[in-house]
């Protein structure tokens, strides 16, 4: 088996990078940073975020597995001390493949012929660079409401405890094909109005937005910032393709909101 070993870049990530990297070429295994079938990051979410990133264009032939160097993550379930265990798993155990989905996000501008696709692991979120965003959402082709606020937030159910939380979106389980539509301070009184709570989408229905006042908006898909630039449309919906995750044992969504957010 192929494998890549990412680290976040700290000196106890870079070392436990390399230690690994020794211990699944002494067990056999070919390391290969361009084309692997798993990919090993050391650090925390973060790290797997940009992993996912780097190796989004293999998604159906690539793995993820996460170690953390820090406090427990959402996608990195393994510590230092278990590393030893998890290289003995990959190099002699089959493993279990755990699907989530994908946000998928549609960029396109005044100026441009063409379409901007990306996707998002956590969630992708939609700003104005001055003043409130004005925009049109359509929900499966069909006019819902103008939004006019600070912003949007699309994210995913396993991005459901990121930035959608903090707006006071649902935490959604990763097992549900769907997007969450979360609002950034909208502006709600006798003269605009809107639905003023999370959206929650099934996998066959796309968010449409379209900027209605003549400003800069600002998209980011997961870390990522955009250019700001003038957009004509942003649409989102469940990407057909999916994250893949690695595992050699049960890694319990529901108790990682606990140790995240409730355990003491």
């Amino acid at each position: 088996m192929k494998f890549s070993v990412t680290s976040r870049g700290d000196d106890v990530s870079n070392k436990l990078q390399q230690r690994i990297k020794r211990y699944l070429l002494d067990f056999g295994l070919k390391h290969d940073e361009k084309e692997p079938e798993m990919v090993i990051t050391v650090g925390g979410d973060g790290t797997l975020l940009q992993a996912f990133h780097d190796y989004c264009d293999r998604l159906e032939d690539t793995a993820f597995v996460g170690i953390h160097t820090g406090h427990l993550g959402f996608y990195a379930d393994w510590v230092p001390e278990e590393v030893e265990k998890l290289v003995i798993h990959i190099a002699k155990t089959p493993y279990q493949i755990v699907e989530y989905p994908l946000l998928e996000v549609v960029i396109r501008q005044d100026d441009a012929q063409n379409s901007e696709r990306h996707l998002a692991l956590n969630e992708c979120t939609v700003k104005s660079l001055g003043g409130s965003l004005v925009s049109s959402v359509d929900i499966k082709g069909e006019a819902f409401e103008v939004f006019r606020g600070d912003g949007l937030c699309i994210s995913t159910p396993s991005g459901s405890t990121a930035y959608n939380k903090a707006l006071g979106g649902a935490i959604l389980h990763p097992s549900l094909a769907s997007i969450q539509v979360a609002e950034m301070a909208s502006i709600n009184n006798r003269v605009y109005r809107t639905v003023g709570s999370p959206l929650v989408l099934p996998q066959h229905h796309t968010c449409l937005l379209k900027p209605l006042n003549d400003i800069d908006i600002q998209v980011t898909v997961d870390h990522y910032t955009l250019d700001h630039r003038r957009v004509k449309s942003i649409q989102c919906r469940v990407a057909e393709e999916k994250i893949r995750f690695a595992r050699f044992r049960p890694f319990p969504f529901w108790k990682r909101v606990r140790e995240s957010f409730v355990r003491e």
